[in-house]
């Protein structure tokens, strides 16, 4: 009999319900100190039927913030905050994960502590604005390249963040290696300009990634650590030469970690098929994302090329989304026009969606 999305499956360490997960997204909705908000602690109660929720993107240091309200993981007041949102998760019998995302170059100036650096692999600012606290988008600043030196000390602020998550009680981390933040910007050619050990070749442009993983692998197991790619994709400037032999490249140094997941944003004009090439180069689960309807999904799962799947606007506009999967309910629509604006105190577009029936 072959698996449905339904069906439980087990991803590293970490025993899923079903084969749903909720996707990381940003919602701009943490406290002033980066801390979750009690509004949080719900948002993620009510979606806790997903088979495991991922995060949205926290930050492991104060270098690593880019957009306004973000959430950390570096203080204790963001470790408490973030306790928090998980008991609350578990106690509804779900399962979540922490997603790590340091933004490099990715960075306004106003939306971060005067005292935070920002930093890439080299001093090439990112062409892509993004907004401001007020929402509305500005340019980036120049980074600082990091010296070979300054690189262990980001590693260490990564597994920081990775035991402050599993000391708050979160069931494991993701890398975010994608969407053009720090990782993704020592992978692609042009945001990687260095001429060490760190930038060149394919084996040395993924050398970071591997190290990252690699460590945070060895701080709080294996099976606790997935990571998140999307190869191909441009957005924050990313333009890397040849993204299948980057990414297979990569794939095949952290094969034999004994990762959790490779998490897949597979979009559809990379010039190749993303799915096929993690699928050649990966022995691990994989959770498939992008466009993903009920039946794309399940036909993903059935055909074995996919372990689990994940969805994003769906759970914002569906809290009960796996129910409905489940009994044929149509979904409701998600108002974009308030995905960013909660600033911390709004429940509008946040927490105020019903469950169906």
């Amino acid at each position: 009999m072959s698996a449905d999305i339904f069906s439980s499956v087990r991803l590293g360490d970490i025993e899923l319900a079903n084969r749903v997960v909720m996707a990381p997204m940003t919602r701009d909705r943490a406290g002033p100190l980066d801390e979750p908000t009690e509004l949080m602690v719900e948002y993620y109660r009510q979606r806790a039927s997903a088979g495991l929720i991922i995060t949205e993107g926290t930050q492991p240091s104060p270098a690593g913030k880019g957009y306004w309200r973000t959430p950390g993981i570096h203080s204790p007041e963001q470790v408490e905050g973030w306790r928090k949102v998980a008991d609350a998760v578990h106690e509804q019998g779900g399962r979540i994960a922490m997603q790590l995302m340091h933004v490099g170059r990715a960075s306004v100036r106003a939306n971060k502590a005067a005292d935070a650096e920002t930093v890439a692999p080299s001093a090439i600012a990112s062409p892509d604005p993004i907004p401001g606290p007020d929402g509305v988008p500005v340019p980036t600043e120049m980074p600082r390249a990091l010296e070979a030196s300054d690189i262990p000390q980001v590693i260490a602020q990564y597994v920081a963040a990775a035991r402050n998550a599993i000391a708050a009680g979160l069931d494991g981390v993701e890398l975010h290696c994608a969407s053009g933040y720090l990782p993704m910007q020592f992978l692609s050619s042009n945001s990687n300009q260095r001429g060490d050990a760190y930038g060149g070749s394919a084996e040395n442009r993924v050398r970071f990634v591997v190290e990252t993983l690699s460590a945070l692998a060895a701080a709080i197991g294996p099976g606790r650590v997935g990571f998140r790619i999307c190869p191909g994709v441009t957005f924050n400037g990313m333009a890397d030469a040849d993204p299948a032999e980057t990414y297979a490249t990569l794939l095949r140094a952290v094969d034999g970690m004994g990762l959790a997941w490779c998490h897949l944003i597979h979009i559809p004009n990379a010039g190749f098929d993303a799915l096929d090439l993690v699928r050649a180069n990966w022995s691990g689960a994989v959770i498939e994302n992008c466009g993903l309807t009920l039946d794309k999904a399940q036909g993903l799962i059935a055909d074995g090329r996919a372990d689990a799947v994940s969805f994003g606007y769906a759970f914002i506009g569906n809290p009960d989304l796996v129910e409905r999967f489940r009994n044929g309910i149509p979904l409701a629509k998600a108002d974009r026009a308030t995905f960013y604006t909660g600033y911390g105190d709004d429940a509008k577009g946040y927490t105020d969606y019903p469950r169906a029936g």
